[in-house]
């Protein structure tokens, strides 16, 4: 399946990026665009004005599509609490690791073109998923 999102990825284009790859669509294809405009008609928009899978209410990207998908897993709303506050940043969430996440992803950007920026977070996101999902089993932080 084909997804279309804003070119100069960034915090939460990237994590719905991770999201779709691994929780909706193994094999995505992702295209990058200037403008609304220019969504292919086979995509699907993700973060971009006007987009279903977009900000809604007091929600980022990533929280829409977890509601939209209908994901439920507790690890993940995690995550969508780190997203939101590097993305939106309106302190409704506690999540410490927001600002790091925040930087990596901004001097990512900087210095990598879209598609490197996807193949580098993967790993990522991959990581602060195992390490959310680690603590939730044990009821603390893993060591």
């Amino acid at each position: 399946m084909r997804w279309a999102t804003r070119a100069g990825v960034h915090i939460d284009r990237a994590a719905c990026a991770w999201l779709i790859r691994r929780h909706i669509d193994p094999e995505p294809e992702f295209v990058f665009v200037d403008d609304p405009a220019a969504v292919p008609a086979d995509a699907t928009p993700f973060d971009m004005r006007g987009a279903e899978l977009s900000h809604h209410g007091d929600d980022c990207s990533f929280e829409t599509i977890l509601r939209r998908y209908e994901l439920d897993d507790p690890v993940l709303w995690k995550l969508a609490e780190i997203v939101h506050e590097a993305d939106i940043d309106d302190e409704r969430f506690d999540a410490p690791e927001a600002r790091g996440v925040d930087v990596i992803l901004r001097g990512l950007s900087m210095i990598c073109d879209d598609e490197r920026v996807l193949e580098i977070t993967g790993p990522l996101f991959d990581g602060l998923y195992e390490f959310h999902r680690r603590a939730l089993l044990l009821g603390r932080e893993p060591a």
